[in-house]
């Protein structure tokens, strides 16, 4: 009787009007793999949380020194020493550089499941290096390891999603990006908390960021390959093994019609990185980098990476001030998780940048308001939290879902290792610039303005 149901739901759905309607722009009904409606997305989210274990590790290592700074610094002898306390921070972006530039060629060569398991590889071992060491170099050398694995894993998730996902929920899934970053970053600070009452908590940091890395490790030998990915080697038969698993097997045909028609054209042949920046290759993956550019030059770095100091030098808690942009980080991504296939990309982007250009006009107006008192600090801070929020609806999860839909299949992988290593590189050098400076410009001068309003309130 099974047979029978996909012989006939095959007559009725010819291969190419079911392409057509797996068509990335056009909204698919959601259902439970029946024969009238689209594949199921239940049969692939296990495998989309797994891929989005390294987002959460992403977020985790990059607020994980945040508050165990002034310890680690203590105990490992480096206390005052501002460019060592700034290596510590940044050192894992130079990785997270060096490991996005070879995910691409990884990620094509050995498979997206293998890749995945490649990226923990590092983050397991230095994250226990960190959590050893008793000397500045072993901590460097802990965070280049762990700063590799996050570049190589953030790309291949992006990639990974974006091929397994059904079409009618392939943004709602992309948002998981963000809200595993979100919730590694809340973690990593909820972790860090007992830091100044524990001796040597610092360690126990370390030692729990290791944990995800097993389990993803662990976790992606049961979860599919990527079904294009196998398509390009010329591995058809296993691609349709794994479209089973992932969509079920009343859409197998359709996806398959659908993946050989976004593959017509292609030579088959694996593009060079210099062939990126010339042809007709060059403007989509100039729009890519344009777009995590702009992204990390917005000026969200100053918020996430140091927040903690600068809430604390102006009378306000952190862990409470970290409390509350976490929430508001994590509030906005679940918002763009449900809006993304229903509103789009593009209105999300754009509603995101002016949002968050509102919101610095607040912090402006709030900074230079003194005679309101106590509602100057409100108004400023309620800015930052309002553009830690409007960030996260676009500009955050945007980019590294839109950028794998545009790029042809021939390209994908390189030009996402590409577009992603322009924002390593930028926030590496936001990093190292806020680590000696505390902040950016703007961030110093509400910092210093809310400093007076405090004053002025409390007198």
């Amino acid at each position: 009787m099974r047979w029978k149901l996909k012989s006939s739901a095959y007559k009725r759905v010819p291969s190419r009007d079911a392409a057509m309607d797996l068509d990335v722009e056009t909204p698919v009904k959601m259902a439970d793999g029946g024969a009238g409606g689209g594949p199921s997305w239940r049969m692939s989210l296990p495998h989309v949380c797994v891929a989005t274990l390294t987002s959460f590790l992403f977020g985790y290592h990059s607020g994980v020194v945040n508050e165990p700074l002034e310890s680690i610094s203590t105990d490992l002898g480096f206390a005052g020493n501002t460019l060592a306390e700034g290596l510590v921070v940044s050192i894992c972006l130079g990785g997270a550089f060096v490991g996005c530039l070879f995910s691409g060629s990884i990620a094509d060569g050995i498979g997206r499941r293998r890749a995945f398991q490649l990226s923990a590889l590092p983050m397991i071992i230095g994250a226990a290096i960190s959590a050893l060491t008793n000397s500045l170099e072993g901590m460097l050398l802990g965070r280049f390891l762990v700063g590799t694995g996050m570049g190589l894993g953030p790309p291949v998730a992006s990639l990974y999603i974006t091929e397994i996902s059904p079409p009618s929920v392939r943004g709602t899934y992309g948002s998981f990006v963000q809200i595993a970053t979100c919730l590694g970053i809340i973690v990593s600070l909820l972790i860090g908390t007992p830091v100044k009452d524990i001796d040597r908590w610092w360690r126990v940091c370390f030692w729990v960021a290791a944990v995800p890395a097993t389990l993803q490790a662990l976790g992606m030998e049961f979860c599919a390959e990527s079904p294009q990915w196998l398509y390009k080697c010329g591995r058809t038969t296993e691609a349709e093994i794994q479209f089973e698993k992932l969509l079920g097997p009343l859409h197998v045909k359709s996806a398959m019609a659908e993946l050989s028609r976004s593959e017509r054209g292609d030579d088959g042949e694996n593009v060079k990185y210099l062939e990126l920046f010339y042809g007709r290759n060059f403007n989509v993956v100039f729009i890519g980098t344009t777009l995590f550019a702009l992204q990390q030059l917005s000026g969200i770095n100053s918020v996430f990476y140091f927040s903690s100091t600068v809430f604390r030098s102006v009378g306000v808690p952190p862990n409470l001030a970290n409390i509350c942009m976490g929430i508001a980080n994590l509030s906005g991504s679940i918002v763009a998780m449900l809006l993304m296939d229903k509103l789009g990309r593009k209105v999300l982007l754009s509603g995101s940048f002016l949002g968050m250009a509102f919101a610095m006009g607040l912090q402006a107006v709030g900074a230079n308001r003194h005679h309101l008192g106590s509602a100057s600090v409100y108004l400023s801070v309620g800015g930052m939290l309002l553009f830690v929020l409007t960030f996260s609806l676009g500009a955050g999860p945007v980019p590294g879902l839109l950028l794998p839909e545009i790029f042809p299949n021939k390209i994908r992988a390189k030009a996402m290792a590409l577009c992603m290593s322009v924002h390593w590189v930028l926030s590496a050098i936001s990093r190292q610039q806020q680590s000696t400076r505390l902040a950016s410009d703007t961030i110093l001068f509400t910092e210093y303005q809310l400093g007076k309003s405090t004053a002025k309130v409390d007198h």
